[in-house]
């Protein structure tokens, strides 16, 4: 990296963590949307959401968009399916497209869909129970974005992506005046921004990541106010095979994350990733300071420009978490 491109560097570094600290101070646990916080991909599940200095291709528009520049595909497709707890399910998907072999950055779509199951609506009532039932609720959560990424330097990329955001809680009666009843459609929407920065360091596989996630503006939904879950991440990963003499088809990739949330504590987040000739992969991740869930499991095949990932996380009370990712690339 040369001067003025590394000044830049630490200048954006300085931004970063300006923005951060000044919007993180107070952990209320009061952000919305909570679902924007939640990883989809199945690699990530794996690996215990270590992915912020990661090459990730297009799904590096979920973690940190950076790692898009550095995509060897003109087009990339993914599609992701989270078994999450309490019978919640997310869809996503997402698409990239480089021209002229990136020369004029790599862009990106992603979109993920929420559904949250079946609610049983309530309403407050003047007999025994106190209430009567009203109908059945399905609410449901959408994010739709558009994303960028540019190498700027043969060690050094930036990219950045915004979403339209959205949540629809089902419908609410409250009663008015002469005991008529005004029927309400709970719905919220909000926009919010992700960016970051990537870099090789050119010693040995070592690369620095980070990432700003859900950057936005305070909403209001009815008479309350909350934001978005910012996040901010600092990773670094490594393959460790870098260390052995004569090792070949076999990689070990370390990956670990510093997370600061705006709603609740500090984590640090772990992955191993063991490959085998580009085809086998095998996975390990940890998530510290978490109260249901710590360790993570998968494993993933590619061949052919086809890949399928899979993630399995103990949740403790919840059960089990599942996450399975379709990719393809050209």
């Amino acid at each position: 990296m040369n001067n003025s491109n590394y000044k830049k560097f630490i200048i954006l570094i300085g931004i970063l963590l300006f923005i951060t600290t000044s919007f993180a101070e107070d952990k209320l646990a009061q952000t919305g949307f909570q679902f924007l916080s939640v990883a989809t991909d199945a690699r990530a599940g794996a690996m215990g959401d270590a992915m912020t200095s990661l090459e990730l291709g297009v799904a590096s528009l979920y973690f940190n968009p950076a790692g898009m520049a550095w995509t060897p595909h003109r087009i990339e497709l993914l599609a992701n399916q989270n078994r999450w707890i309490a019978d919640i399910n997310y869809n996503s998907y997402a698409l990239s497209f480089s021209p002229m072999g990136g020369r004029y950055g790599v862009f990106g779509m992603t979109f993920v869909s929420v559904d949250y199951g079946e609610v049983e609506g309530t309403m407050v009532w003047w007999n025994e129970q106190g209430y009567i039932d009203t109908e059945i609720m399905n609410p449901t959560a959408f994010s739709a974005g558009i994303g960028y990424a540019k190498f700027l330097t043969n060690k050094f990329s930036v990219g950045g992506q915004i979403k339209y955001a959205g949540q629809q809680l089902g419908k609410s009666m409250t009663i008015y005046g002469d005991d008529s009843l005004i029927v309400k459609k709970n719905l919220a929407f909000a926009t919010a921004v992700d960016f970051g920065t990537l870099y090789r360091t050119g010693f040995k596989s070592l690369v620095f990541g980070m990432s700003v996630r859900n950057f936005s503006n305070e909403i209001k939904f009815e008479k309350e106010a909350f934001q978005l879950p910012l996040t901010f991440r600092l990773g670094l990963s490594m393959d460790l095979m870098d260390f052995l003499p004569e090792v070949s088809g076999q990689s070990l990739l370390l990956s670990i994350d510093a997370s600061h949330p705006r709603s609740y504590p500090e984590q640090l987040m772990v992955g191993l990733q063991y490959g085998w000739q580009e085809t086998l992969y095998l996975r390990l991740g940890y998530e510290g300071n978490h109260d249901e869930n710590d360790m993570s499991f998968g494993f993933g095949l590619s061949r052919f420009g086809l890949s399928f990932d899979y993630a399995y996380t103990p949740y403790g009370v919840f059960d089990n978490v599942q996450r399975m990712t379709l990719r393809f690339a050209l």
